[in-house]
């Protein structure tokens, strides 16, 4: 077993019980969401800034259905279990779950994390999950850089190449 294995979860329930063993009940659980399709340098600084506001990073993706759901035909362009791989390599993930609804307000429910972290393409108001946050006592944060990178971007101009 690889050592990212042990990082990266499907079932909500599996990763509840594994951050409790290993860290106990009391630390501040950031979340971060999204596709992450083709990983680029404002999803590091987006996630590396979340790290900040607590004291373990989750990072729920999309898995391939949801993605193509939100994204469109032809995506993902890198499978599902692929992308979760790649971010657990990052030193500010601490775990990663693949999920299939379009936003995290179920495992905003279930986690109840401290604080959830979404990136500066969102203000605080057009957060999908703001109501849900708000209702569980969870904090909802802007962070990274000015949204200046899109995987989608880099998609279509590797096409026209």
């Amino acid at each position: 077993m690889m050592e990212t294995d042990k990082k990266i979860f499907y079932e909500i329930n599996a990763l509840m019980d594994e951050i409790v063993r290993s860290h106990g009940p009391e630390k501040k659980i950031v979340l971060a969401n999204g596709c992450f399709d083709i990983l680029h340098v404002g999803h590091v600084r987006y996630l590396s800034e979340a790290a900040e506001y607590g004291d373990i990073l989750v990072v729920a993706i999309n898995d391939d259905a949801s993605t193509r759901r939100l994204k469109g035909g032809g995506r993902p362009v890198i499978p599902g279990d692929e992308r979760a791989e790649i971010l657990t390599a990052l030193s500010s993930v601490d775990y990663v779950l693949l999920f299939s609804e379009s936003t995290v307000d179920g495992i905003i429910r279930e986690l109840r994390p401290s604080v959830h972290a979404k990136g500066t393409d969102y203000t605080e108001e057009s957060v999908p999950e703001a109501g849900t946050a708000m209702e569980t006592g969870c904090r909802t944060v802007i962070t990274g850089d000015p949204k200046d990178h899109s995987s989608g971007d880099i998609i279509k101009k590797m096409r026209e190449e």
